[in-house]
């Protein structure tokens, strides 16, 4: 007797990864520190005219900061902040960076104080320096 033609066997496919989890609507990278910061901010409008404001951080991170103006730049505006950073964290002395950085993001002006909200990717050269 003949032995019946043996059936190949079937391949097993390959395990499904797992689900992913939902995406994070807070995609950054880095940690934001939600920190009330006094800034200078520095730069020239789409018409070419240089301002220079005052300005208070509403949050920072490693890689950029939001914060809002009155002056009207535009996406792509080159920015330099002095930032006073807190006695608290500088041992009782005043420190203050100075950064460059690019505006990533524009929000509308807010009705009440017609400020516009400004998001900034830092550049990587930061210096410190002597507070005014």
């Amino acid at each position: 007797m003949t032995k019946a033609a043996a059936k190949p066997k079937a391949r097993k496919k390959p395990a499904r990864p797992a689900a992913r989890p939902p995406a994070d609507p807070n995609r950054r990278r880095e940690w934001r520190f939600d920190l009330p910061l006094p800034a200078v901010v520095e730069g020239r409008l789409p018409q070419g005219r240089s301002f220079k404001e005052q300005a208070r951080l509403r949050n920072i991170s490693s890689t950029g900061a939001y914060f809002c103006l009155d002056s009207g730049v535009s996406v792509g505006t080159k920015l330099k902040l002095w930032i006073d950073l807190p006695k608290e964290a500088t041992g009782g002395k005043k420190v203050r960076i100075q950064v460059g950085g690019l505006t990533i993001r524009l929000e509308k002006p807010d009705i009440k104080g017609k400020k516009q909200g400004v998001a900034v990717r830092f550049s990587k050269n930061f210096k410190f320096v002597g507070s005014k």
